[in-house]
């Protein structure tokens, strides 16, 4: 079924690589992100043949559609998929928790980091390995000396970072760097990278900057032909279109685990999804479009809040704020007292992961909805597709270059067919926290800040869609962010409440005693000295001095 199945740039070309290809690229050489040629159906009978499967299972069963046998036979797909999945806490992989009549929480937090990143990039790092290791055997059958060899570059506005670094720690033939703003994420975000000792991975704090920042100089990086073909970069970050893919089947797995009266034909079904970066949403369309019943997508951000504005008056565009201080409690989540970076238009908040101001996954779904909403659809699908790469084009070009677009009402209605959005302010956040911990029938639940405002979102959207099913995505174990849960779940309002006894798991207590490696580096330049150098042999050591720039 999926032997036809190629995947082309966003912003243009006809060239079209193979899912190998277009995963060890990662960002096509200008600038676009790898898709699919087509979006496949499923199965006619894949309601009742996929009901009872395992998660794995269900993994193979949707990553075929996309996934030729001539690139990876099916038996080797479920290797790949099987060992990715072995390290998960739970049976069900990314389980349900009903906190409601009709509504869930889908958590995605219990692979090794705690984080809904694990479920894609556990599979990415096999991935990565199972390629790597393919291709170096031919070389080696061949004779020849020279080995292919990754680095993995990537930023993080916190649990990408941990994930990455999880799954490719001590992977033949891969070296890793995480770019994430220094001292704007969470400590024990910072500790779960930083005490990994394996000789492969660098943690790379980058000073004086934002998460929009790193992965501007990832982007930048990937753009430098003559840097990457060097180094032979790998993306890791959901720019990679195997992260996407993999992070379909957990909608899915969540349908299957609602009960029968939520699958019935005449159901409604919505999810809610805490979003920054747009990928873990953009998966759910997908899902969508494969053919999971559905009615809507309900995009949830924080104050940061493109993505709400875009959905509302079809713009996208960053707002040019001032440098503003911030409340000593926001402060304190991120670990700086220090305020916003002068001119920034990013407000750190409590949901830190969420700080993002150009999501860089909402290009992908621009690039359909300049497919559909084109005057002159006409011609042949690589005709039609050509057509739709050059509007993206016009559009990202006046993005980078007024901060701005206006999409216009078409785009806009177009899109409102899958999605609406809601934006969920830090006290908001911070209330939902309280209120899910004082859940009666359910509870108490304690639930992360990027929860929080998937759940304040899905509180206001149940009011728009009356007697439906809801599902809010959980993306975070609440232990990752203990200021905000601590704010929220403050001893004069809740004295018998302790985190450390609670919520902190015993995994994660470890992290204290162990020692961290940070390598503290100034922009775009400190970024391409330390890689050069680690590229070359040099011994680099991690801190301040000359390992820092």
């Amino acid at each position: 079924m999926a032997e036809d199945m190629r995947y082309f740039s966003t912003r243009g070309g006809s060239e079209t690589l193979s899912f190998e290809d277009a995963v060890l690229t990662g960002l096509a050489p200008n600038g676009g992100l790898y898709i699919p040629t087509h979006i496949p159906s499923l199965p006619s009978d894949w309601q009742t043949r996929w009901s009872s499967l395992t998660f794995p299972q269900l993994s193979h069963e949707i990553l075929s559609l996309f996934v030729p046998t001539s690139v990876i036979p099916s038996s080797d797909l479920s290797s790949i998929i099987n060992t990715a999945y072995s390290s998960f806490r739970h049976e069900l992989t990314t389980p349900l928790r009903q906190t409601g009549e009709k509504e869930w929480v889908l958590e995605l937090w219990h692979g090794p980091t705690w984080a809904f990143k694990d479920v894609a990039l556990q599979f990415l790092g096999e991935l990565f390995r199972y390629f790597l290791e393919r291709r170096n055997g031919v070389l080696e059958k061949s004779g020849k000396e020279e080995r292919e060899e990754l680095t993995v570059v990537g930023a993080t506005s916190g649990d990408t970072g941990s994930a990455a670094i999880y799954g490719l720690r001590s992977k033949p033939s891969i070296t890793i760097f995480i770019l994430y703003p220094d001292g704007r994420i969470s400590p024990i975000q910072e500790a779960q990278m930083a005490t990994v000792p394996d000789e492969n991975v660098y943690c790379v704090a980058v000073q004086d900057s934002d998460f929009d920042t790193c992965q501007s100089i990832v982007k930048t990086l990937f753009s430098d032909k003559e840097f990457n073909s060097t180094h032979r970069l790998g993306a890791i970050n959901s720019i990679n279109w195997a992260r996407i893919l993999a992070q379909i089947v957990y909608y899915f797995s969540a349908y299957f685990q609602l009960p029968a009266e939520a699958r019935e034909a005449g159901a409604k079904l919505q999810f809610t999804v805490p979003t920054g970066n747009f990928g873990d949403i953009l998966a759910g369309w997908y899902a969508k479009k494969l053919g999971l019943p559905m009615e809507q997508l309900v995009v949830a951000t924080n104050e940061n809040d493109i993505l709400e504005r875009f959905f509302r008056t079809g713009r996208y565009e960053a707002e040019e704020t001032p440098s503003q201080a911030q409340a000593p409690e926001t402060a304190a989540v991120n670990g700086s007292s220090d305020g916003q970076q002068a001119g920034s238009a990013v407000k750190a908040t409590h949901s830190p992961a969420m700080d993002i101001l150009l999501s860089s996954n909402f290009e992908r779904l621009l690039f359909y909805l300049a497919l559909e909403t084109g005057e002159e659809n006409s011609g042949s699908d690589v005709e039609k597709r050509g057509k739709a790469q050059e509007r993206l084009n016009g559009w990202m070009g006046e993005l980078k270059k007024n901060g701005k677009v206006d999409l216009g009402s078409a785009v806009r209605d177009a899109a409102a067919r899958d999605f609406w959005a809601e934006r969920v302010s830090d006290q908001e956040t911070l209330a939902e926290i309280r209120k899910y911990y004082k859940l009666e029938k359910y509870g108490p639940y304690v639930v992360d800040p990027h929860t929080a405002v998937g759940l304040a979102a899905q509180e206001r959207s149940v009011k728009k869609s009356p007697n439906t099913y809801w599902v809010t995505l959980s993306t975070a174990h609440p232990a990752k962010f203990s200021s905000a849960v601590e704010l929220a779940l403050s001893s004069d309002e809740f004295p018998e409440f302790n985190f450390r006894e609670t919520v902190l798991p015993d995994q994660l207590k470890e992290l204290e005693k162990l020692e961290k490696r940070v390598h503290k580096v100034r922009g775009e330049e400190g970024v391409r000295e330390l890689i050069e150098r680690v590229k070359k042999g040099e011994k680099v050591v991690p801190g301040e001095g000359k390992g820092s720039i």
